[in-house]
């Protein structure tokens, strides 16, 4: 999938440091994933994208799906690139895959970020529930949203 100069493929072995990179960069008050994590998610066959401008990995997307739900793990964009459509092309490739089997889909995101949480509302996406201090160590809360399976 392409949208100007941002293109989605497959995310690849070789992307996990700049993933580390990027996390780092967006979650330095709480546990960012590891390289290790990313390797694992990628070796488990979980659903990975990236979004790139070029050669430049800029963004990423996985969820892990089951043939009974999916659960997104991730979704991050660089700072530069937030807010220019980047995390909605992520999030419809995700969704995309899970309409694909057909089941429905979770996710928890963080109770201040307003701008994801209007993104997955308006992708479908219901709050659920409260996880308080769910992210580590900031014991930042967040919520557990849902959204029911689609019929393709």
């Amino acid at each position: 999938m392409t949208t100007g100069t941002v293109t989605l493929a497959p995310l690849r072995h070789a992307d996990v440091p700049k993933c580390h990179e990027i996390e780092l960069a967006l979650f330095p008050g709480d546990d960012p994933w590891s390289e290790n994590a990313f390797h694992s998610e990628l070796d488990n066959g979980n659903y990975y994208v990236g979004a790139y401008d070029g050669d430049e990995l800029i963004g990423y997307a996985g969820l892990a799906a089951s043939p009974h739900e999916a659960s997104v793990h991730t979704i991050a964009v660089i700072g530069h690139w937030q807010g220019r459509g980047v995390g909605k092309m992520l999030l419809r490739d995700l969704l995309t895959r899970v309409d694909e089997i057909g089941v429905p889909v979770f996710l928890e995101v963080r109770t201040d970020n307003e701008p994801a949480i209007a993104m997955y509302k308006a992708h479908g996406f219901e709050q659920l529930g409260l996880r308080r201090r769910y992210y580590q160590p900031s014991g930042a809360d967040a919520y557990t949203m849902g959204r029911p399976a689609q019929s393709v």
